[in-house]
């Protein structure tokens, strides 16, 4: 039986800081996203990993 899988690793990059919006200067996450980060399912990572942090990452650049 062959399943594909797919390791969802942390989005994290060590730079640790909330900027004035609250997303991560390193990895866009909010707060409460990072800390949740090992209660959530696969699907819901991915989600956040491919839709939303590319977007709130061209977002900041809009604004930087």
């Amino acid at each position: 039986m062959s399943t594909a899988y797919r390791a969802v690793l942390s989005p994290c990059t060590g730079i640790c800081r909330l900027d004035s919006d609250g997303y991560c200067l390193g990895c866009h996450r909010t707060g409460a996203e990072i800390a949740r980060w090992t209660a959530m399912g696969d699907n819901e990572r991915l989600d956040l990993m491919e839709r939303v942090l590319p977007l709130r990452e061209a977002q900041g650049a809009k604004r930087g």
